[in-house]
């Protein structure tokens, strides 16, 4: 699929009006599309879309007349799929899109998608820092960042878009193309909205599905048959790479270099490649560094928001005295357990709604543990055990929404504490 095109839309029906949800309202007005938006937040503060004409319904209850006259609706990814307004316009044969959707057709810059568990983020501004550093115009949007339909065209066509994918983003694509595909890995995540490992990994393997046969699908070893025709690469941390990657971690390497066959699909040199592996330190709440004190090293991972990604943590700073803990999503914490075990984990420091069941697993490993209930405590009684020379690791394993209002609040409330020691 080319973007860049006018839509043709008269009347769309955007559902959810947070970030995404609000870029695509604005950008639809930008196309001359009448909108109707809505969110069952009713104290959300619509000041910009009032401006720019969007027809806003606020609060619960919302029924079938927001659909009248509207030729498509489009989803931000934190509404569900079984939402009844969105199970209406299916019924009815409207086409449902997700924001990402709405951008790649809007945009006429080629897209370089990466989609994964974990290493999203990381993987997609490393390649954006690849590309930028071969001279080529590149932005960066998508799961974290901007909104892709917040992006300007650009007629350039050395330009680029890196777009981070999520598994809410995709499942609601229809002709979305990425010429240059990654998948970094898929292990049981988000199980409480899609149900089942089964449904998440087909989401993440749709970044594929409209690929052609000069493009190209990165992706790990043994994840079977994709969807598309795009020329398959598979990955692994043991690949070359023009440089070491700055980024501490085994799994950051694996994320270098499917960043660097990306940016090399795209047609950066290996100087370009190079230089950005040399220079890109990571980005915050993912292994980052908060400081020393008394000679205990203060580690902020609190993007590890599922085990598979504590795990790598663990991994990364063995024998660390690891806080653990927050709000379920439906993994089992078996597999973290053991791990912790392998890594031979000092003491883990447990808080919030997945305490008990993360001391049932870590009980089965004989892991010691303590409960701390919240950050404040957990961080007091770690730094209270800890001698010169240990880590404490924030790596949670878990989201934040029992305590928190998303990973970047918890990791932020980690690094305050930290320098008030």
């Amino acid at each position: 699929m080319a973007g860049g095109e006018p839509l043709g839309l008269s009347r769309a029906l955007v559902v959810g009006l947070a970030r995404s949800g609000c870029s695509a309202a604005l950008a639809l007005r930008r196309q001359g599309c009448d909108v109707v938006g809505i969110d069952s937040d009713s104290a959300l503060e619509v000041g910009r879309l009032d401006e720019a004409g969007v027809e806003v319904w606020l609060g619960s209850g919302i029924g079938p007349e927001a659909l009248e006259g509207v030729e498509v609706v489009v989803k931000s990814p934190g509404v569900p799929s079984n939402e009844p307004i969105v199970v209406r316009a299916r019924d009815a044969g409207l086409p449902v899109w997700s924001e990402v959707e709405l951008g790649a057709r809007i945009l006429p810059q080629p897209i370089a998608g990466v989609t994964g568990t974990n290493g999203k983020t990381t993987t997609s501004e490393l390649l954006g820092e690849m590309v930028r550093a071969s001279g080529r115009p590149v932005a960066v949007a998508g799961n974290v960042g901007r909104p892709l339909t917040a992006l300007e065209p650009d007629a350039d066509p050395a330009a680029w878009i890196v777009c981070e994918l999520s598994s809410f983003q995709l499942e609601d694509i229809d002709r979305f193309r990425a010429p240059v595909a990654v998948l970094l890995n898929v292990t049981p995540d988000h199980l409480d909205r899609h149900g089942t490992f089964e449904a998440y990994r087909d989401a993440k393997l749709r970044i594929f599905e409209n690929q052609q046969a000069d493009d190209v699908a990165i992706v790990p070893p043994g994840v079977g048959s994709v969807p598309g025709r795009g020329r398959r690469i598979e990955f692994d941390g043991s690949g070359g790479l023009p440089s070491e990657p700055r980024m501490p971690g085994q799994h950051n390497r694996e994320n270098a270099v499917a960043a660097s066959l990306a940016a090399q699909a795209i047609g950066a040199p290996a100087e370009a490649i190079g230089a950005a592996l040399e220079t890109f330190a990571g980005l915050p709440h993912r292994l980052e560094h908060v400081g020393f004190v008394d000679g205990v090293r203060y580690v902020n991972d609190s993007k590890a928001t599922n085990p598979e990604a504590a795990y790598r943590a663990l991994e990364s700073f063995p024998r660390s005295r690891v806080i653990l803990g927050g709000s379920l999503k439906g993994a089992a914490f078996d597999g973290l357990a053991s791990a912790a075990r392998a890594s031979s984990v000092t003491r883990a420091y447990l808080l919030g709604e997945a305490a008990p069941t993360l001391a049932a697993a870590l009980d089965r490993e004989a892991v010691p543990y303590v409960h701390a209930h919240d950050l404040e405590t957990a961080v007091a009684t770690a730094a209270g055990d800890a001698t010169a020379g240990d880590v404490v690791l924030l790596s949670p394993a878990c989201a934040s929404f029992d305590q928190f209002r998303d990973f970047e609040d918890r990791g932020d409330r980690f690094r305050e504490i930290v320098n008030a020691l």
